[in-house]
């Protein structure tokens, strides 16, 4: 097979598997990491990519319709959870799936997966920064767009595809919500490893309650791997995820090809030309006000 051959087979897997690439042709270290996608993958390299720094200052308020989630509160009956070497993802294979309208989006989408990005210790981890503070993880659960028939082409339509992005900080306590899929964790340890949940907990439950989701950030960027589409409507809540330091552990307990899966965040790209918007629909309190909560939460819990 040439070498054009197999980039090609790259993106399509990489697309067909819904963001969760098999193909083991980019990593985050040496030259396989993020400065050298974009010698396979061009995207990598425009000017719409994410992760961004979110300027809390800098960003515009604006009132959008509220954001109306479907089945985010009712129990998952079958999940699926895989280790594809660069992160671990879990897909719904029952119905009815979550969906999502409102709020900056121009339709209904519907999930397509789930996934986390950490760091090799506390201090790091979050792909997205907050006034260029760093986080020890971050959740991303992605959409696509229900006018098209699927992920795959939904991930060639502008604005085809949403992210619900929510940070990570450490709490004292374990997060309940976590129990059986911190228990999956410990089964797929290894590249490829996967397992099938039966009656797994609510969307809600591995978030924050909807009456927690009401205050966020937006701007328009790409998936934060290759192939870095720029499709993608970023929806970054400013409402923290809690764990505990042994939750976030089992996440770099998780093998790769090349060893412990240690870490797996994108580092920060540019804003450009881009407008970054802040949703303050029902809330008196300044931007700059609710973003100063998270990081004062973060530092009470001695993330910094």
């Amino acid at each position: 097979m040439t070498a054009g051959a197999v980039f090609f087979v790259c993106v399509f897997v990489e697309i067909l598997q819904n963001y969760g690439t098999i193909c083991q042709d980019f990593g985050y270290d040496g030259t396989e990491g993020p400065n050298y996608w974009g010698a396979k993958y061009a995207q990598c390299v425009g000017k719409h990519q994410s992760p961004i720094d979110i300027e809390v200052t800098k960003a515009i308020t604006k009132h959008f319709p509220p954001l109306v989630f479907s089945h985010f509160d009712e129990p998952i009956q079958k999940a699926f959870l895989i280790n594809n070497g660069h992160t671990v993802q879990m897909k719904i294979n029952s119905d009815p799936k979550p969906t999502i309208k409102g709020g900056p989006l121009s339709g209904e989408f519907e999930f397509a997966q789930l996934h986390y990005h950490w760091g090799q210790n506390d201090t790091v981890g979050s792909e997205s920064q907050f006034d260029h503070h760093t986080y020890p993880g971050e959740m991303h659960i992605v959409f696509f767009d229900k006018r098209y028939k699927d992920f795959t082409e939904a991930g060639n339509k502008p604005s085809g595809l949403t992210v619900l992005a929510f940070i990570i900080i450490i709490d004292e306590h374990d997060n309940l919500g976590y129990d059986n899929f911190e228990d999956g964790l410990k089964d797929v340890i290894d590249e490829s490893a996967n397992r099938t949940f039966n009656n797994l907990d609510s969307l809600s439950d591995l978030t924050r309650p909807e009456g927690e989701r009401s205050f966020y950030y937006t701007y328009e960027g790409s998936l934060t791997t290759p192939p870095c589409s720029e499709v993608v409507t970023w929806i970054e809540f400013t409402n923290p995820l809690p764990m505990s330091r042994e939750q976030i552990n089992a996440f770099r307990k998780l093998f790769s090809k090349n060893g412990p899966l240690t870490h797996n965040y994108r580092p920060i790209q540019p804003l450009n030309d881009r407008i970054v918007y802040f949703n303050g629909a029902d809330s008196k309190l300044p931007m700059s006000h609710l973003t100063t909560v998270l990081i004062i939460v973060a530092c009470v819990y001695n993330i910094f």
